[in-house]
């Protein structure tokens, strides 16, 4: 039924004139707004920052097919108090915020049994795979092409038995043609001399990954290509979606009234309330990330790794060695906990002991969290003019070329290049 409603809305969608206005300016906006532009539209973004602020310019960089299994799988539920209780564990809650968020996070609880974790890593690994090549696509021989990096990443552990602790993720990785590599011993430091001996065991992948040396600077410099194109950016806060005769119509901001013909809402966790204004409650939460950028840190890394205990990315950057994870859940309101950031600088001096931490900056951002693991890409179910691109959770920056790739063929009135029935926004509306 779904498919045969956005067939007909799509083909009204080609009477009109070719132009779209995008809300938000970071990796998914900016991707949306490239694949339009390639597409004949004219396109408008609009951002209350600079293209490449926010989560695009605090993620750890990597470009991670692998990212396909999240969070939420099964043993999660049992491993969460020990994560909430370990001094340098990956999760915190700000205690005055847990009662708003329980119906949440019990919603993000059911998605952890096996049966709905094999359909979610089937949907995410449907945007996830191929990333490096999309984004390789999407900065073509512009002025982003030279931030993207063809690298292996690796998962650190300190023994077999902490590997074995994550055969099941592992397992559905490898089902979906991730292929890995196992290092042992010393052969973890043969690979990088900088890893520390206490790390006994990696996982290396090698073949579609890779990072970018500033997430920032790349969302800018892709911005920069849109805008010298024709592409329209306009800084401002957009307050209100205005809907006129039944139909969104314009957008007012802090400098005036903005009419638009169609529209798409990737604005990442702030996305949440201009859905509410058209009608169509949707439970994201903001999963509050945080990072450390070591400077001088004397310590040469070759490749970015994940730290799997402590659920955190060591990336190689222009600015330094980024030290990029955590989950905290507080909301959008309160201030960042930069305590939280001193558990990196701990784990940092671990893993790394004769890292040099004198001269380091720190950063928090909001992460848009849907329950179900999935983002929402597709069209609104109330308006055939709007779109939506948003929820990505950790997958932003590796899944940001082809979210732009497939909305954008949806928009055009193209038969997108996969299903795009579990991202809809029909899932969370009760009709």
């Amino acid at each position: 039924m779904f498919a045969v409603v956005a067939r007909v809305n799509r083909k009204k969608m080609n009477t009109e004139s070719k132009e779209i206005t995008i809300i938000g300016a970071g990796i998914i906006g900016i991707a949306c707004a490239i694949n339009l532009q390639n597409l004949g539209f004219s396109v408008t973004v609009i951002d209350k920052n600079k293209p490449g602020e926010g989560c695009s310019f605090g993620n750890a960089g990597v470009i991670a097919p692998c990212a396909m299994v999240p969070v939420n799988t099964p043993g999660f539920l049992k491993a969460v108090p020990s994560m909430l209780l370990d001094p340098l564990g990956p999760l915190s809650f700000s205690w005055k915020y847990l009662p708003k968020m329980l119906p949440w996070l019990f919603s993000y609880l059911k998605y952890s049994h096996a049966s709905k974790s094999e359909q979610i890593v089937d949907s995410l690994a449907a945007i996830t795979v191929h990333s490096l090549e999309e984004h390789k696509a999407l900065a073509g021989s512009g002025k982003a092409a030279h931030l993207i990096h063809s690298s292996p990443y690796l998962y650190l552990y300190e023994s077999e038995a902490d590997l074995a602790k994550e055969e099941y993720a592992w397992d559905l990785r490898k089902s979906r043609g991730i292929s890995t590599c196992v290092l042992k011993g010393n052969q973890v430091q043969q690979f990088d001399p900088a890893i520390d001996s206490r790390y006994k065991c990696a996982v290396v992948m090698k073949d579609g990954h890779g990072f970018t040396s500033d997430p920032s600077k790349l969302v800018k410099a892709l911005a920069s290509d849109f805008q010298d194109k024709g592409g329209k950016i306009i800084q401002a806060t957009v307050q209100t979606i205005k809907v006129v005769n039944h139909k969104p119509e314009s957008l007012v901001t802090n400098v005036g009234t903005l009419p638009f013909q169609r529209l798409v809402i990737a604005a990442g966790a702030f996305s949440a309330k201009f859905a509410d204004q058209l009608g169509e409650h949707v439970p994201l939460e903001a999963e509050r990330g945080y990072h450390i950028t070591v400077k001088n840190p004397g310590v040469t890394l070759r490749y970015p790794m994940m730290n799997s205990f402590g659920k955190f990315v060591i990336t190689p950057m222009e600015a330094g060695l980024r030290f990029a994870g955590l989950v905290e859940f507080g909301g959008l309101g309160d201030n960042p906990n930069f305590n939280l950031t001193k558990r990196l600088l701990k784990h940092a001096k671990k893993m790394f002991p004769d890292i040099d931490l004198n001269t380091y900056t720190e950063w928090m951002g909001h992460r848009p969290a849907l329950p179900d693991s999935l983002p929402i890409i597709g069209q609104s179910s109330n308006f055939n003019n709007t779109f939506y691109a948003f929820g990505h959770h950790h997958i932003g920056l590796t899944a940001g070329p082809k979210t732009g790739r497939i909305l954008a063929e949806l928009i055009v009135g193209q038969t997108p290049s996969i299903d795009l029935s579990p991202y809809s926004i029909r899932r969370f509306i009760r009709k």
